[in-house]
């Protein structure tokens, strides 16, 4: 097995691509050791010294480190936890895959928040997921769209311009009524 690895805009995070898929649908976000219990692979890279983020998409793991270690030194442990893992046989994810999804959202804005989620699956969604992250609709609210950024998106230092030059400027073009679009945490 040979893993590619890419760099991506946030320099505390690196994207790991094995040459096969990871997760069937949709992506899954493991932000911190405590939230990894349902991912045997985000498990085995949580044990590793350093690693503080693990991010799966169709076909890439994407993996943050701490900031006081230098990638020269983890990153070798990250490509032999994730080549173990995938000749184990072991699942990505314990039980249903079921990947992030947008928030439901109901009531008078149900169309505009539609035409929002489409131009994100469409337009924002396939980009980001080149520099190892996700965004998913969170909430819209008098012309407010809040999204919630994932992978190497979360804590990127470029995720303020590409929220705000990127995707408030997109979603406003084609949808008069959004006004802002701001990011949320957890």
């Amino acid at each position: 097995m040979f893993i590619q690895t890419e760099s991506t805009p946030n320099p505390a995070t690196l994207k790991f691509l094995p040459g096969q898929t990871v997760m069937e649908q949709g992506t899954a976000d493991f932000p911190n050791s405590d939230s990894a219990n349902s991912s045997p692979l985000a498990e085995r890279l949580f044990a590793l010294n350093g690693v503080t983020g693990v991010f799966l998409g169709n076909d890439f793991v994407t993996v943050t480190k701490q900031d006081s270690i230098d990638w020269e030194h983890i990153k070798p442990s990250i490509l032999g936890a994730i080549m173990d893992h995938f000749q184990s046989g072991a699942p990505v994810i314990d039980g249903k895959q079921t990947g992030s999804v947008h928030a439901e959202h109901s009531g008078e804005d149900t169309e505009i928040v539609g035409q929002i989620k489409e131009l994100l699956d469409s337009r924002v969604r396939p980009a980001v997921a080149q520099d190892g992250g996700d965004i998913t609709f969170h909430g819209f609210e008098r012309g407010v769209v809040y999204l919630q950024m994932q992978g190497a998106c979360a804590g990127c230092p470029s995720s303020t311009m590409t929220l705000k030059m990127g995707i408030e400027n997109l979603l406003r073009h084609y949808i008069p009524e959004v006004t802002e679009v701001r990011p949320v945490g957890l």
